[in-house]
């Protein structure tokens, strides 16, 4: 039989969608036939299958994949409730930017046998819903519903198409058994006539005015968040700062790594308020959400602003604005070559970067860096009772490890501390949370491996090392039970540490902010309903999935933090998940 399935399975090999990530149910018996058919006539030509056993967990591995390689995954999920099990991690896909094709069946439209796929069981009345696609659509990029098998190529390829397209993100289709389950003719279609929307870059008179603001800037600023999706980004962004003395970037959303640690204009990963912000005179913000948050940070009245993004409306938020004198819908890459190219070969524009001043403004932000360093260094230590704060942690995580570790970070409010700590610098090293609904590193940790050894496998050789790194309550809604559980049955060894700080930190930042001097801002964690004390046995949860496969430690003294970590180091090495439960002060 050549069915709609199988059809839809040939579409997503042939448009670069080499993993499916599945939690199947009663609409999926013409998806399994053309999985086995896949599986035993196309070896090497179709999706391989990762069984997830949640779907949260289903999408943020796909999302990892996707977010790493640049390439689109696919996941597949059971009717509407399947579609909600998604839920945060839909979100995260969105805000993220993660090109991910999500499919669902849909329960049966006949019911008395008329057609193949006809509906069989009681759960058919229940899961049949009057818009299904409406549960996600919010968060797709497109969403659709297939009505027949005879264009089952061309919706798989409209729809990613849509995903890989600036600004990408996840798509939905969904379809009912009988569809799904339709004799076709075989048939293909032209791959190369499916390629995404390619964005161009500035207007050329764009171009000039900016490279213009920053020749004449005292205090200029560039402000990212995910442009260093594109991997090309932080060398051009590099070359940039080479250019233009006195130039700083701020990272505010920590989503990719965008710029060096190691480049003196590296001013570290910060949430919207920092203090370059309030003191630049020309800011250029580059594919960027928030680039500073107004109740506590923003720039000053006379700050020429400029804003460079795939999406500068950010049209999915209904609530956003900044004063800028220009908006410009270009590609970033691009965006910055033009720059970068006028202000090296305008004669007039040379002329302001040279001379006596430029050569200050560099010393200053010399200088500056080089007080950064110190400061993250002396807060890098061991806290005087012997105990130790997340900084110190991963000062000693990036020492020990492989030096182009893959870093999943769901720190929330550790994770400043963790990205001044790790101090990345290559390029696609370090994937964030794209959005809010914590729990993504627990799948999305598994998909970056997935991906680094996959894609290394191709070209013949290793994957990289890969280290989740989670806060104790959001390791808890990674449902743990299914990520080490797949870990194990797929032999996808990560190092998850978990920051043990006894509870959600997160609400109570937010209380403060709003009632810095209310009842909530002296009481304890108890009292407002954040702790986690009794502490749950993090890696016992994680053993238990793994069934008893997988090294799992606690330490909270810094004098045996190196040994643990050196252990779980060595596990992950040899084959084997590790999970190390460190308990971390807070505020360091």
């Amino acid at each position: 039989m050549y069915t709609t399935s199988f059809a839809f399975f040939e579409a997503l090999w042939d448009a670069g969608v080499t993993h499916c990530f599945v939690n199947l149910g009663s609409d999926h018996p013409s998806i399994i036939e053309a999985m086995v058919k896949g599986a035993r006539e196309k070896k090497g030509q179709f999706p391989r299958i990762i069984t997830c056993p949640n779907e949260m967990v289903a999408m943020s591995m796909a999302d990892g994949y996707a977010r790493l390689t640049n390439k689109p995954q696919c996941v597949i999920v059971h009717v509407d409730v399947g579609t909600q099990g998604l839920g945060a991690a839909m979100h995260n896909a969105s805000s993220g930017r993660a090109p991910v094709l999500v499919f669902a069946g849909l329960s049966p439209f006949t019911q008395e046998g008329e057609l193949r796929g006809s509906r069989t069981e009681y759960i058919h009345w229940i899961q049949d819903v009057p818009d299904q696609k409406q549960i996600v659509a919010q968060y797709c990029r497109y969403s659709a519903e297939l009505k027949t098998g005879v264009n089952v190529k061309q919706m798989v390829n409209r729809a990613l198409q849509f995903a890989r397209s600036a600004p990408q993100g996840p798509v939905y289709l969904c379809g009912a058994r009988e569809v799904m389950e339709m004799d076709i003719e075989p048939y293909s279609i032209r791959q190369e006539h499916w390629n995404p929307v390619e964005l161009g870059g500035l207007p050329g008179q764009a171009a000039k005015d900016i490279a213009g603001a920053l020749a004449g800037a005292k205090k200029p600023l560039l402000i990212t968040g995910y442009a260093g999706r594109n991997h090309a980004i932080p060398p051009a962004l590099v070359e940039l700062a080479n250019t233009v003395p006195g130039l700083r970037v701020l990272d505010t959303g920590g989503s990719e790594m965008c710029f060096p640690a190691d480049h003196p204009a590296w001013l570290g990963l910060r949430f919207g308020n920092e203090d370059a912000v309030r003191s630049a005179d020309v800011i250029v913000v580059v594919d960027c959400d928030v680039p500073w948050i107004p109740t506590q940070c923003k720039p000053r009245e006379d700050a020429k602003v400029f804003h460079i993004d795939v999406d500068p409306l950010k049209q999915m938020m209904p609530v956003f604005y900044m004063s800028a004198l220009a908006r410009y819908r270009a590609d970033a890459l691009t965006s910055l070559e033009q720059i970068t190219s006028l202000l090296k070969s305008n004669d007039a524009l040379k002329a302001k970067l040279a001379g006596e001043e430029s050569e200050e403004k560099a010393k200053s932000v010399e200088a500056s860096y080089k007080q950064r360093l110190e400061t993250i260094a002396a807060r890098s230590q061991p806290l005087e009772d012997g105990s130790f704060g997340t900084s110190y942690l991963c000062a000693k995580l990036k020492e020990l490890c492989p030096d182009d570790t893959l870093w999943a970070i769901e720190a929330v409010t550790n994770t400043v501390f963790v990205h001044d700590s790790i101090q990345p610098t290559i390029p696609g090293s370090w994937i964030n949370c794209g959005g809010g609904g914590l729990g993504w590193s627990g799948g999305g940790s598994l998909g970056m491996k997935l991906a680094s050894d996959y894609e290394a496998q191709l070209k013949g050789g290793k994957g990289k090392f890969v280290v989740q790194i989670v806060g104790d309550g959001t390791f808890l809604f990674s449902v743990p039970g299914s990520v080490y559980w797949i870990s194990r049955r797929y032999n996808i060894p990560v190092l998850t540490i978990v920051l043990n700080n006894k509870g959600w930190n997160a609400p109570r930042r937010s209380l403060e902010l709003v009632h810095p001097k209310g009842l909530g801002a002296s009481a304890t964690n108890e009292e407002i309903n954040i702790s986690f004390d009794p502490a749950p046995d993090y890696g016992g949860i994680a053993k238990a999935a793994a069934g008893g496969e997988l090294f799992t430690a606690r330490v909270d003294k810094a004098s045996e933090l190196e040994e643990v970590l050196k252990k779980g180091i060595e596990a992950v090495l040899g084959g084997q998940t590790a999970v190390l439960d460190c308990k971390v002060a807070s505020g360091c």
